[in-house]
């Protein structure tokens, strides 16, 4: 496979992933942060680091728009809820 097949394809696996991060709103990003170790603001900030790379400047706000689909406000108002105690005990011991 040449390299402009594989980035388009790899661009095609980054949109699916933002589609089904956005038919799962119900899982909150501390839940990702726990489970796997990133969420939707990690790819956010990637995003804004691999534009970077390539010469791009990229402002995070924009990035996670990207990412969210919509601006980040909007989405943790209508999204985002108060991480539990149990959450938040699970991200301090994996934090360290």
């Amino acid at each position: 496979m040449n390299l402009d097949r594989r980035t388009a394809i790899e661009a095609a696996v980054f949109r699916r992933l933002l589609e089904h991060l956005d038919s799962r709103n119900d899982v909150q990003n501390i839940d990702l942060m726990n489970l796997a170790g990133f969420c939707r603001n990690c790819l956010a900030k990637w995003f804004v680091a691999a534009a970077e790379e390539e010469g791009e400047n990229v402002d995070l706000e924009a990035a996670r728009e990207i990412v969210y689909g919509m601006p980040y406000e909007q989405w943790k108002r209508e999204h985002q809820k108060p991480a539990s105690a149990e959450q938040q005990a699970k991200f301090e011991q994996s934090s360290h």
